[in-house]
């Protein structure tokens, strides 16, 4: 370890090194808390003048965070969001944390990463630590960040310190704190790791250090391609089932009571959120790159791509059954977030379903208690529209509800009375209208 390093290292024990989050969505926020809380200052920052505006006044920005959650961060005089990229000179530690899309073509998009890089690279002294929290392919690191520092004259492992620790954020009101979620750090050399897991020590409660930065990008992919693999298994269980008339929800609770071998994942309508419908493409591409396949991962991806279509024609069946037909049809959604309890819309499989909807004839709706007005990454069809009130008067005058996010604030009570006819994708409703004629699990 040089003398850049090493006394980088004792500021950091000793909390006086001041750290930067770029990037301050639903990982970059808790991420400066945990900091925060554990004495450091944090400068925070965010291009997106709208939020950083939202962020200075101390207005929330995310809803799972809980209700002044802003404000007692800036309370703490410990913590600055800024938009002022140059600030960057200031800081002893980076961390990363921009999203991480996939292209039109299904191969990883790191316009976002490969900006902040850049950036940081302009900007930072020598002897600064650089994480990346981003999920990723293995190599980005030492790769993509290690080229843009040493485009201008920083050699990593010299000059600056590059390492990984993915994200392990599970937005919700009832997810664990960030500091009580075990972190993985690997570092591109023996002194980035050696650094990173000192400063996520300071912060996090258990800390884990992997052979190498490639480990902990192959860790994190190999969570969500775990999880995503899974929700394909049981969603293809739903579509084989059901014309034998066999509830897969019946089945999965049958399995569950095995103690050992069997670990409970539950149908959906799709994928969504920020991992689980892009991680497995990550994998894929670069397993291509190297001239491997990963056969198993790409079908399942493709199996839960399929999934919101298969919903449609569920419901589109239930309707003619009732005599009316899907064309024309008004089927309200419920649920326009990703996951229940959270505002966060990115790759919402609601999107898919209402798409599909109107592809199909039918008129469509919205509702979702925590999203007033849909995003812009809802889509030009669906950008600025805004979530219908739900009472008996409106799930009246709709043909059909199709519940696609199970989110606590509904009143599941009324919607139950009052919706003519029930298509639930997350058994949402079973224990009111299991068995009754206008409810249709799907």
């Amino acid at each position: 370890m040089n003398d850049l390093a090493q006394g980088l290292l004792d500021r950091i024990r000793a909390r006086r090194a001041r750290v930067g989050i770029v990037g301050l969505g639903s990982v970059g926020l808790p991420l400066a808390r945990a900091f925060v809380q554990a004495g450091f200052d944090v400068l925070g920052f965010e291009r997106d003048p709208e939020k950083l505006a939202r962020l200075a006044r101390g207005e929330d920005v995310l809803l799972h965070l809980g209700a002044g959650f802003t404000r007692a961060l800036l309370d703490t005089g410990r913590f600055t969001p800024t938009g002022d990229f140059e600030r960057e000179r200031e800081l002893d530690v980076a961390l990363i944390s921009v999203p991480t899309p996939l292209s039109p073509a299904n191969e990883p998009d790191l316009s976002d990463v490969r900006a902040a890089a850049d950036t940081l690279a302009r900007n930072v002294r020598r002897g600064t630590l650089v994480v990346l929290e981003s999920t990723t392919y293995p190599g980005t690191t030492r790769g993509v960040l290690g080229a843009a520092f040493a485009a201008r004259g920083l050699e990593p492992g010299r000059d600056v310190f590059l390492a990984y620790s993915p994200e392990r954020e599970n937005p919700g009101p009832d997810g664990p704190p960030t500091r009580a979620i075990d972190k993985l750090v690997g570092g591109t050399c023996a002194a980035s790791v050696e650094l990173a897991h000192a400063l996520y020590a300071q912060a996090i409660e258990r800390v884990h250090r992997v052979a190498s930065a490639e480990v902990a990008e192959s860790a994190k992919l190999f969570e969500n391609v775990f999880r995503a693999v899974n929700i394909a298994l049981v969603n293809e269980l739903k579509v084989a089932l059901e014309p034998m008339g066999i509830d897969v929800w019946d089945v999965i609770a049958a399995a569950d009571t095995k103690p050992f071998g069997f670990l409970k994942f539950t149908p959906g309508p799709g994928m969504g959120g920020h991992c689980i419908p892009i991680d497995p493409w990550y994998l894929a591409w670069i397993a291509r790159q190297h001239g491997t396949r990963t056969e198993f991962v790409e079908l399942a991806g493709e199996v839960n791509r399929k999934i919101p279509r298969w919903v449609v024609e569920r419901l589109e069946r239930a309707l003619l059954e009732r005599g009316v037909a899907l064309a024309g049809a008004r089927v309200l959604v419920l649920g326009l977030a990703f996951k229940p309890d959270v505002d966060i819309v990115t790759e919402s499989p609601s999107l898919r379903l209402l798409e599909v909807l109107r592809e199909r004839g039918a008129e469509t709706a919205w509702s979702d208690p925590h999203v007033a007005v849909a995003p812009a990454c809802a889509g030009p069809e669906l950008a600025g529209t805004r979530s219908v009130e739900l009472d008996p008067r409106t799930l009246a005058r709709f043909d059909a509800v199709l519940v696609s996010t199970h989110h606590a604030a509904f009143d599941w009570e009324t919607i139950a009375t009052h919706a003519r006819l029930v298509v639930d994708t997350r058994n949402a409703l079973g224990t009111r209208l299991a068995g009754a004629a206008k409810y249709v699990r799907a």
